[in-house]
Formats: C-alpha cells, structure tokens, sequence
C-alpha cells in the first residue's frame, strides 16, 4: 500500500507544474497567501480526481445519473484514497433541515421518544395509556363478589347538538338505557338537548354482579362497549366510583384520542404522521404582516396609512375610498383619525375583514352612481389571495414585500401535531429537548432516569446520542442547538458539523480535505477541534487542511507553504516538510511569521470614529442572549462595545 500520495504536474488554475508527495494517514496542512493556490491544489486538483475515479469506478448506468466529471489539470496522482470535501459552504438551505436531522441525531430521538415515551393528552396533560382487552378484564374481575356494576359505552364526550340520529340509532340497535350529562334515563325518555350547549352520553351495554363464572359474559360486554365508543370503555359500580379504559391512547377526560407513539415516524416533521397540518412541519407560515402595510401607524387610512397597491384608500377615485367610508360609517370610526388610534375592533376589520357581514357603499363613477353591498375583504387576506393568483413574478415580489415568516400558530414554531409533542421522556417533549443546547442535552442525558425496562431498551440507543453530542461538543459547537435550522449557520458552523457527523461515521481509508475549520472558532476551543482531527488520523484517515491558523500548522505532520505572491505571483511549492523546515525557509512569508522575524505589530492607537454609532438593542436570535450593542462609526477594529442586559423584558 503507498504511503503517499504522489501529485506531478498540477497545473490548475494558477498552479504552475506542481509536483509534491502527501503523507498518507497524517495531518497535511496546506497554507500560504488567500489567492496562492492552496484550494487549487486540495480542492480543484486532489479532490477533484479522486472524484472523478470514483464515478468513473460506477457502472455506465449509474454515472448517467451523477454526470461526466472533468479530469483536473494534472498529469499524474498516484496513491488516491477514496475522497470527501468538507468545505465552508452551509451544509443545506432547506427549510426543513435542522442540525438534528443533518447530524442524524435527531432519527435516533425519533427512536427514543416512540420506544419509552409517555403519552400525555394534548389537551389536559393528562397520562394515557392503551390497555388490552386482556388488561381491562383482568381489572374489573379483581372487584369483590356480589359487588354490582354497568359495562357503559361513552359515546359522546362534551359535544354539542341534540344528538337526535345517534339516540334513534341506539334505539333501534336494541339498547334501553343511556347515561345522558350523568343522568341514568331510558331511551324512551330522553329529555331534549339543548344544542348549543356540550353534552355527555352513554349506553349502558349491561348490568352485571359480580360472581364466579363472570368472566364470559363479561368480555362480551367489554367488546360490544369498547365497539361502540371506538376503543373506550366505561365500569361503574351501582353508587359507587367508575373507571375509564381505554384499547387506544385515549383521553376519556376530554374526548380525544392519538396515534399509537410506537412508530418513529409520528415524531417527524417530513412526515405526514408527525407534521403539524397547518405548516406541514416547516414550524413558520408566509403570511401579510400588519406591521409591514402600514409603515407609519402616525398617518390615518385617509391619508395613505396603508399604502398597498388596490387598497390606498386616500385616493378619492379609487374604489378603495368609498370602501373606507362605508367602513367609518358601519364601525363608527373617523377615516381621518391615526391609524395608531384607532381602536383594536376597526384596526382588526380594516386588516382581516368583515367576516362575511355586508357593507353598505355608496358609489359614484362615471358609469355608475348608487349603493351597493359588497362584503370588505381585508387588506392582509387580499395580499395573501392575490400572492397566491398571480402569474407575475414582479407581483409576486412586490407583495412579498408585505409579507413576512410568522410562527404557525397552531404548533407555535414546533413543527409537529400536538399529539406528537404530548409524548414526553423525563418529563419533555421531543422538541424541547432539541431547544436545549448541546451540553444542556448531555446533561440531560446524564440524569434522565429511567425504569428498569425503559433502561434496557434504550440504553443503545442513548449511547449512540451521547456520541454524537459528544462529537459536536468536541469540535466546539456545544452553545448549538439540535432545533436549529442548517440555513442559520455560519460556513464554520457547518463545517464543524459536518466534520463531527464523519467523526461518528468511523470510516477509515479516506482522504478528507477540508478549507478552514477553525473559522470562526474561539481560540479556546481550537484545541477540542485539534483533538477531533486528530481522531480520523488515529483512524488511518489522511487529512488535507486548507488552513491559516497558527496552532493547526504547529499540530500538523506535514505543512505545505504554497506562494510566494498571491494570483499569478503563486502557484508554486515555496516550501514543505514539518514546522521547522518551514520556519527556515527564507522564502516563505509563513516562516517568518512563525519563527518571529515578521510580525503584525498591534497599533498603539486606534481610530477614535465620528462619534457616531449603529445601535442594536435586545438581539435574541439563535443563541444571541438579550444583547445590546454599538458599532461606532469611523473606528478601528475591535472598538465595538456589547452589553448583556438578561433582565431587559
């Protein structure tokens, strides 16, 4: 097997012939002025051929679907491993991609949740279980003998109307007693209902004492009730307490039921299982935003406070106008009053509509003079229909512009059916837990206790989360949090991630190249990103790494200095070999740096600005904590101030 990978003759892009040897299964970094030449070779040249040999190692079926590579400007590579580019681009714009769900974390949750999860009601919290037929008998026969009791149906839990069909429907099945709001009655007799208020009905499936030789009569009870209320079942003892079953995860409290927990597709949100319904798992709608049609809540509708095209009712010939004056008169309101002050009923009419209620306007045009009753639409609904009917794409920007990303309602930003998030282990829900950050989750997973069959079935699966938490705390992303969206993340944070997704892949034999992982990285946390390199190496892994940083090439087996200028100045090996021979390079303006004899002095003073200022006050997104900060204008870098104010509300 070669030790090295041998490269002669590269001359792409501004590579000028280049010819080297690559120590396999060692940390290579390659440095040297941005523009010298180092992505060229790692990235346009390496990696490049190594894909390329891969596709071509296809059948001629498959490599129709990947596409014809081109084969790098090179001569000769000898000693290629299989390759993968780590680079800084943002590992994925889809809305729906999470760093749970990139990092593959977030399926082994799915797992946990629909294995041990606790299935609460998404209504009351209250804890359900299913209970088998089996079960549910077993529980009735432990009353004592001669005690008396119903076997009743609940076929109607809380729900108004007078429930005519269903009664009529009872009767003719053969059944002669209901329980109606906790009232034992006959059929024959039931009173009327009101149907605007919520009612409770029963069948009482039977009358039974308790004795021996029950057990027979009773389980056909039990199926005919549990039949009938679709999978509930109600045991009540004459004068005395009453107990709820349940086949499925019903609650009998308030009606409902929910899907079986035991599947892990209920708790994603790609899945129509686990999606909430009215976002379909993306946790944010696309909707017309009040705050952006009327920009200046100062000005009244007269005078253009809702300066949208069709709706500026401060046109007297536009039919928007004589719209607003059948509203002032219908509301009771002043068109010519601030928006701001108008009250919260007319704000509210103006924006979403009348609801169906007809107005009365009074129109005059040059064809046309009379009252008619058109119903007002709103303005937001109208941005909305027409956004959606519109062919056009310059209509399509131009309402945008009112438009803005709003948490869903009714799964407030969480992504999944209200049933989904009811299961909970250790007390939270699925998506809470990944709102955590990634040393809150470890922690979390350190204390998580469990029942002894709970401990069994999950501890495989925990370990492979705690690995893998482990991973990205390790490369220095433990502030991240598993909910946040791919698109969010800086090109480190991606890198990072990417890096600590191959790190818990454990493959070995391959060529990793990667541009720049320590960007954007605290310098504290330098060395935890040093240590994850360090563990592909131990896996007999090569790693190529396109690098600037001062502790990585002083880590690093190898050190490649390409330069010396940037552009068509570069393209050549000014200098390589360990950290030593590159410090006694004359030629190289990385050695001089590193041995001292160049240096970037630190000024002594420092632009003092214009006295003016950019202001930012209470910045909360991603993992921004309540910060206020101010970028003075004019000044040298470095010369901005941040306040942390955690107790601003």
């Amino acid at each position: 097997m070669a030790k090295y990978i041998t490269i002669r003759g590269a001359n792409e892009n501004n590579l000028k012939n280049v010819s080297l040897k690559i120590p396999k299964n060692k940390l290579n970094v390659f440095t040297g002025l941005s523009g010298s030449g180092k992505s060229s070779l790692a990235f346009d040249t390496i990696y490049a051929e190594g894909q390329r040999r891969y596709v071509e190692s296809l059948s001629a079926y498959a490599r129709q679907f990947l596409g014809q590579m081109n084969k790098p400007n090179v001569e000769y590579i000898e000693g290629l491993s299989p390759a993968i580019s780590i680079d800084q681009k943002t590992t994925n714009r889809n809305p729906r991609s999470t760093v749970g769900t990139v990092t593959e974390i977030y399926d082994y949750l799915r797992l946990l949740y629909a294995r041990i999860g606790i299935a609460h009601c998404p209504n009351c919290g209250k804890q359900i279980a299913s209970q088998s037929i089996d079960v549910i008998l077993a529980d009735i026969l432990k009353k004592p003998e001669g005690v008396a009791f119903t076997i009743n149906a609940p076929v109607i839990t809380a729900q108004k109307g007078r429930h005519k069909k269903l009664i009529e429907e009872l009767k003719r099945s053969g059944y002669v007693r209901l329980k109606v709001d906790g009232s034992l009655v006959d059929i024959d007799s039931v009173p009327e209902l009101d149907k605007n208020i919520k009612h409770s009905i029963e069948v009482v499936v039977d009358r039974l004492k308790m004795k021996e030789g029950l057990r027979s009569r009773l389980a056909d009870s039990v199926q005919t009730a549990l039949k009938l209320a679709d999978g509930m079942v109600i045991c009540e003892e004459i004068d005395g307490p009453r107990k709820i079953y349940s086949e499925k995860y019903a609650c009998a409290d308030c009606g409902i039921s929910i899907d079986e927990p035991g599947e892990p597709r209920v708790f994603s949100f790609n899945s129509p299982f686990g999606a909430c319904e009215r976002c379909v798992g993306l946790g944010e709608l696309f909707e017309a935003d009040e705050e952006l049609v009327v920009k200046d809540k100062r000005l009244s509708l007269a005078e253009g406070a809702a300066d949208v095209m069709g709706w500026n009712f401060s046109k007297k010939d536009a039919m928007a106008y004589y719209y607003l004056e059948g509203l002032s008169k219908e509301y009771g309101f002043d068109p010519n009053t601030p928006y701001e002050e108008l009250s919260d009923e007319v704000r509210r009419v103006i924006m979403y509509g009348t609801g169906g209620k007809k107005l009365k306007v009074n129109y005059v045009s040059q064809n046309f003079a009379g009252e008619f009753n058109p119903v007002y639409e709103g303005i937001l609904p109208a941005i909305k229909r027409r956004y959606a009917q519109t062919q056009s794409f310059g209509m399509k920007k131009y309402y945008q512009s009112f438009m803005s990303h709003k948490p869903c309602p009714d799964c407030g930003g969480d992504r999944l059916k209200k049933s989904s998030l009811a299961v909970k282990v250790g007390g939270i829900n699925i998506i809470d837990f990944t709102k955590m950050s990634i040393i809150e989750e470890l922690a979390f997973m350190d204390n998580l206790s469990l029942s002894e069959k709970d401990g069994i079935i999950a501890a495989q699966i925990l370990k492979e989360i705690k690995e893998r938490l482990m991973f990205l705390k390790n490369v220095g992303l433990d502030y991240l949090t598993l909910h946040r969206a791919t698109g969010t993340l800086s090109g480190g944070e991606s890198q990072r991630i990417r890096l600590a997704t191959q790190i818990g892949s454990g493959l070995t034999g391959v060529l990793y190249v990667l541009d720049e992982p320590s960007i954007g990285l605290h310098q504290r946390d330098n060395r935890r990103l040093l240590e994850a390199l360090r563990r592909l190496t131990d896996l007999d892994n090569t790693l190529i790494v396109v690098e600037h940083d001062e502790e990585t090439m002083r880590e690093a087996d190898h050190i490649v200095d390409i330069g010396p200028g940037a552009g068509i100045s570069g393209g050549h090996i000014v200098a390589q070999g360990n950290i030593e021979k590159i410090k006694a390079c004359k030629r190289s303006i990385t050695g001089q740096y590193l041995s001292g004899e160049k240096k970037i002095e630190i000024p002594k003073a420092r632009a003092a600005g214009n006295g003016e200022s950019i202001r930012i006050l209470g910045a909360k997104a991603n993992n921004l904590k309540n910060i206020d900060v101010d970028f003075p204008l004019g000044a040298g870098h470095g010369s901005f101030r941040i306040r942390q104010k955690h107790a601003r509300q």
